[in-house]
This record gives C-alpha cells, structure tokens and sequence, in this order.
C-alpha cells in the first residue's frame, strides 16, 4: 500500500463515485451494459464493506439518443433536453435493475445549477442525500439536463461530482474516466507523456498540462476534473481520477494501490461548509478591484473588505450577491458576498468612514464584504 494514500484511505467512510459519459457508453452508441454492471458490482461490494457510496453519473443523452434511434446529436437544445428526458428514465432503469440484483436499493436525485447557487435548496440536496443514506439507498444523482438553462448548467458532471463531495463532507472522490490518470501532457497525441501519480499543488504547470485531455463523448475533460480537484483539495477531500475500465478499479483504489492519479488535499486549509459554497456553489455576477493595502488586510490579516481599499467596481450587482476580488494586477484573490449593491459601492469606493458617514449617513458604513462571508484563494 502507497504509504500516502494509506494514510488518507484507511479512514474512509463515505465516498463520492463521478461516473463519465464514456465509461457508460459503448463505442457503437448507447449504455454500455458490461461496464454499467460492473460499476454496479464493484459499488456493492463497497456497500457490504458498510462504506457509503453516492454516485454522480453522466449519460443520459448517450442513452436517449440510442433510444430514440438517433444517428447525430442535435444542436438545438430543446431537442437534446428532450433526449436528456428520456435517457435519463433508461439510465435510470439499468442501474436500477443491476443494483436490485445485488440486493440494493437506489434513488435518483436530479440538480441543476441554480440548486446550488441557492443556500437553502443546497442544503436541502445535503439534507435528502443523508436521510437516503440513512435507509441504506446508494443516492444516484445527474444535472438535470432536461430542464437547466444552457448559459447556467454546469455543463460537465466533475464539478457537480466535487460540489457533491463537498456538500456531504465525503472522505473521498473517485472520477472514473476513460483515462489512466492525469499525464503531463495529452497522452493521446504524446506517446512520451507520463502519468502523474500524486499531485501536491495545482498549480500553473498542472493547470496547462490538462488542456486537450478528454473524450468525445462527454462535455466535461480534464480541464474540468483539474477544476473539480481545486474544490476538493481546498476542501479538505483528496481525488483521484483513474481508469473505469480497470478490473477491480474501485476496491484497488480504496486498498492503496499505486493506481491513477491521487490529488492530495490541504487539511490546513479546509474550508467550512458555508464558505465552500461561496466559493463554488454560487455564481458570480461581478467584481471589485482593490489596491495593496486592501490586499494585504484581507489575505495576510484576515480582515473584512472596507470600501476604503476599492479602486473599480465592474458589472452590475445586488446586496447578497456573490462577487469577484481582484487584486490591482488583476489577479482573483477572494470572493464573497456583498453587502451593498455595485450603484452603492461606486458612490461609497475609496472612501474613510468619516467621509461617508458625513457625505450619506450610517446606511452605507459597512464592511463590503465582512470576512466571514469572504474566500480567500
């Protein structure tokens, strides 16, 4: 056993499965059966080993079109909603049925991206996802691309897949894909290019190093498992990508062994679950630009963002929104949530709270952002 991974995986106890489009669709189109059943195999050999398993998968278009009898995905998106709305019901009824095999029970829970953005409809996935562990259900969740808006889905099941993990504080996140691990360069355009075993920090290097990896099949890649690795680490939860298409992938992982990629969390830098989802959960609708001495305040310091220290306000924005912190440079150090509309700031930006209280009264003397409802990157 990788003395590492022992280390973090002798004390696991609930895990998040990602289950890619191409590891559930077979080359010829449509559910690849022999892979779905092993999945449902390995994942109740879990089970019996009294782990909780909760998976995310993709697959429904795939499964629609192959139902339909669909040659070519469409590019109107009503249409592949609709084929989303029937693949889901047949994915849904192969898992089902292997699970049911195995003498276990699943429930399906489907999300869309504005779920997440909403504290209490997050909290309430949490909420449902718990109780079904309680009955001893494996949880089996999709975006739910048959009614999400296009310009606000996730778009790829990673980021839900780390958001979930997240949400629940699981010990571990596997993605199965149809890749060995993350490389250090395309593998499939680089015969040279070597797989990364462990990953401390990701940082420019790995984040360059993902671009162009990925299938065909799905929407997501591996620039977004790198994105789904940034949330989990930060959260205190280590990833590991590897291959589906492994004999025994998931007990193999969960044993140690030395296989696919395995991206260490920071344990000192765990964030709570409140600030998880400023910073992942909800979407951002602008920006604040500050100047040094507001930097340094909120990142060295652990203060709240004072309007003082603002240089530029962009976008338009309401009180409870979640925004942007940008350095003078432009680098993303924080986001959090205003306390003021973005019209306000701009009234109030670079000002002492003597000059606002004089110039508007004590409406506007607040803390932008107060520090506890701030994610410093």
């Amino acid at each position: 056993m990788n003395e590492l991974r022992k280390k973090y995986l002798s004390k696991v106890k609930r895990i998040v499965v990602k289950i890619g489009s191409s590891s559930l669709t077979s080359p010829l189109g449509g559910l690849d059966t022999q892979n779905l059943q092993k999945f449902t195999s390995e994942i109740s050999e879990v089970k019996d080993n009294n782990l909780e398993v909760i998976i995310v998968t993709s697959g429904a278009i795939a499964a629609g079109l192959k139902y339909l009898n669909i040659q070519e995905k469409p590019k109107k998106y009503s249409m592949l909603q609709a084929i989303a709305a029937v693949g889901q019901h047949d994915l849904m009824r192969v898992y089902s049925s292997y699970f049911y095999k195995n003498n276990k029970k699943v429930g399906q829970i489907l999300v869309t991206r504005e779920d997440t953005t909403k504290r209490q409809q997050f909290l309430n996935i949490k909420n449902t996802i718990i109780s079904l562990l309680e009955l001893d259900v494996i949880p089996i969740i999709n975006e739910n691309d048959s009614v999400a808006l296009d310009e606000i889905k996730f778009g790829d099941n990673d980021t839900l897949a780390a958001l979930i993990a997240g949400l629940v504080e699981a010990d571990l996140l596997i993605i199965l894909s149809d890749i060995d691990g993350f490389f250090d360069k395309n593998p499939r355009i680089n015969p040279d290019a070597k797989l990364i075993s462990e990953v401390y920090d990701i940082d420019e290097k790995i984040e360059k190093a993902a671009g162009g990896i990925g299938s065909s099949v799905g929407s997501g890649g591996m620039v977004t498992k790198i994105r789904s690795a940034k949330i989990c680490v930060f959260s205190g939860i280590p990833m590991i990508i590897a291959n589906s298409r492994e004999k025994d992938v998931i007990k193999r992982i969960l044993s140690g062994e030395n296989i696919g990629t395995f991206f260490v969390p920071k344990e000192n830098k765990k964030l709570k679950s409140l600030k998880r989802w400023i910073a992942y959960g909800m979407i951002t609708k602008g920006s604040i630009k500050i100047d040094k001495g507001a930097e340094d305040a909120i990142v060295n310091n652990g203060k709240s963002l004072l309007p003082v220290g603002i240089i530029n306000v962009e976008g338009y924005f309401l009180k409870g929104d979640n925004i942007l912190v940008l350095s003078a440079d432009d680098r993303m150090i924080a986001k959090g949530i205003s306390n003021l509309a973005s019209d306000a700031i701009r009234m109030i930006q670079g000002k002492r709270e003597e000059e606002i209280l004089k110039e508007f009264g004590h409406e506007f003397c607040c803390e932008i952002i107060h520090r506890d409802n701030l994610v410093v990157f």
